[in-house]
């Protein structure tokens, strides 16, 4: 996701749309990117340490974003 002090012209432009698609009391949109990674083998904290390097080098920007790395279990 992008930094909140970033400006985020593709969140504003969809907030402004979706009164007029009947979506009212929506207060704030930021756009974002996600990324989904299924790991080999289990997911313990050396795994979960190797995808926050990942994601901090190579798959967010981190000069304008801020990454989360969250785990779920398959299928949901």
């Amino acid at each position: 996701m992008l930094k909140p002090e970033i400006l985020d012209p593709q969140g504003q432009a969809v907030q402004r749309a979706l009164p007029r698609l009947g979506f009212a009391g929506i207060a704030d949109v930021r756009q974002g990117k996600r990324f989904e990674l299924e790991l080999e083998g289990p997911v313990d904290d050396a795994a979960l340490a190797r995808i926050r390097e990942a994601a901090e080098t190579f798959l967010a920007n981190t000069v304008i974003e801020d990454f989360t790395v969250r785990v779920e279990e398959e299928g949901k």
